[in-house]
């Protein structure tokens, strides 16, 4: 049976920009932006393997506890006199093999083992805090622009109206002009006008274009045909339910990664003096070995010499002493315990468990100064929001009386009682209160946002 190519062709195509198609007529919900963020982003997934590294850490520090094992092997040949293994000088060419292996533990170090085992599991508590701070300041950035989308969304249906209306009143102008009810001058004030509605639409257009580029540069995703989805907004109400600030920092305080990850680090530097503590201490440890060896003169059968009857030298045999033999006639065990006495070290002991004081006590300054930071931001973060929310509502009130303004003036306008001039003051004021009902409502919408943050709620909902 033959397959027509075409067929397949024409098949792969149709496919293939179905596939596109929906791919570009996709609307990203905020909830996907964010997970799509999390699970992509390249920052994120460095940070997880820092993760992988403690985890790591974790295993050599339990190492540390352990015996460790050695086995060694050599070949040697020997010219000209040397002691063998009897004890006796020999002047006699040979070659030899050793074998050997080694175990040792270190029994007490000032406790050293068990500080580094401690911190490698506050290491990978501050691994995941460090990752989850990542995650919560890409969450927070994600949202912030796609509100900024939104929000360009919006100034983008207020500019399209606004050329709308303003191509009617050209209309409507120039049938006026050609009865001759009105002077030719209107005319070019309106048509001056719709360019310039249009300048501003091109304006608005551009920076929704560029607010879909840096929400998709976010995600790390091309942004041909990117766009998001609609969301009706809701105002929050986190402002009547914290009358102040400081029932949300208390919370922020407990909760937060940043103040966890400081507190982590002071503990870090806590073992770290006593790592640097450990050198004042005794070090015991204990080994054991066995080793073997064989041993070959140059042009000579490998024999020994075999007294059956030790009192009587003159009976003797020679036997054979080949390798296998000599391995097990020479294999020795050997243990024993070891201490070492630290008495000076030309004061770099000390030193160190200055530095590492030193270090703590930078440490410590860390912490109060992240919480410093933490309730300086949610202090800023609530007056910016009580400062945007009564900004929205003093737009919205402006709004509805420029509203109310704009439709007498478009009626004073159209029955040729007022001028186009005064009639654009008029209109200008309408559109920059839409515009600034607007911003306003976005503004406190992502501040109030950065107090849910705080409050540990999810900023998808």
């Amino acid at each position: 049976m033959k397959i027509n190519k075409n067929i397949i062709t024409t098949a792969f195509l149709t496919v293939f920009i179905g596939i596109s198609a929906f791919a570009q007529d996709k609307k990203w919900s905020l909830e996907e932006c964010v997970n799509y963020a999390l699970e992509n982003n390249i920052s994120i997934k460095q940070t997880e393997l820092d993760t992988k590294t403690a985890d790591q850490d974790l295993i050599s520090a339990k190492g540390n506890f352990l015996p460790d094992l050695s086995g060694s092997a050599s070949q040697n040949w020997n010219f000209g006199s040397f002691i063998g293994q009897d004890g006796n000088r020999v002047s006699r060419d040979s070659r030899g093999n050793s074998f050997g292996l080694n175990t040792g533990v270190i029994l007490f170090n000032g406790f050293r083992n068990t500080s580094i085992y401690k911190q490698a599991q506050l290491g990978i508590e501050s691994s995941i805090l460090n990752l989850n701070i990542l995650k919560d300041n890409i969450s927070v950035n994600v949202v912030n622009q796609y509100l900024n989308i939104l929000l360009n969304k919006e100034n983008l249906k207020v500019a399209q109206e606004q050329v709308e209306i303003t191509e009617k009143q050209v209309t409507q102008v120039t049938e006026l002009v050609d009865s001759g009810v009105r002077p030719r001058a209107d005319l070019l004030d309106v048509n001056a006008q719709l360019a310039s509605d249009n300048e501003k639409l091109t304006n608005v257009e551009n920076s929704l274009d560029l607010a879909k580029l840096a929400l998709a540069q976010l995600l790390q995703i091309s942004n041909d045909g990117f766009d998001v989805e609609e969301i009706e907004l809701t105002l929050p109400e986190v402002l009547m339910e914290h009358k102040n600030s400081n029932d949300i920092y208390d919370y922020a305080l407990q909760n937060r990664p940043e103040i966890k990850k400081a507190e982590l680090d002071i503990q870090n530097s806590e073992l770290a003096i006593d790592i640097a503590k450990s050198a004042y201490y005794p070090t015991l440890s204990f080994g054991a070995g066995l080793g073997t060896s064989y041993q070959h003169f140059q042009g000579q059968e490998d024999l020994r010499v075999v007294f059956p009857d030790p009192s009587d030298p003159a009976n003797f045999e020679i036997v054979p002493n080949g390798f296998g033999q000599q391995l097990e006639d020479n294999l020795g065990y050997n243990l024993g315990f070891r201490l070492d006495i630290p008495i000076f070290n030309r004061m770099q002991t000390k030193v160190s468990v200055n530095k590492a004081k030193i270090n703590n006590e930078q440490i410590a300054y860390s912490l109060d100064q992240a919480k410093q930071d933490l309730r300086s931001t949610i202090e800023q973060a609530y007056v910016d929001a009580r400062a945007a929310f009564k900004q929205f509502e003093s737009s919205r009130v402006s709004l509805e009386a420029q509203e109310e303004s704009f439709k007498n003036a478009q009626e004073s306008y159209n029955s040729g009682v007022m001028n186009s001039f005064e009639f654009e003051q008029v209109r200008n004021r309408f559109v920059n209160a839409e515009a600034n009902l607007i911003n306003a409502k976005y503004n406190f919408v992502f501040t109030t946002k950065v107090l849910d943050f705080y409050l540990g709620k999810p900023l998808t909902d």
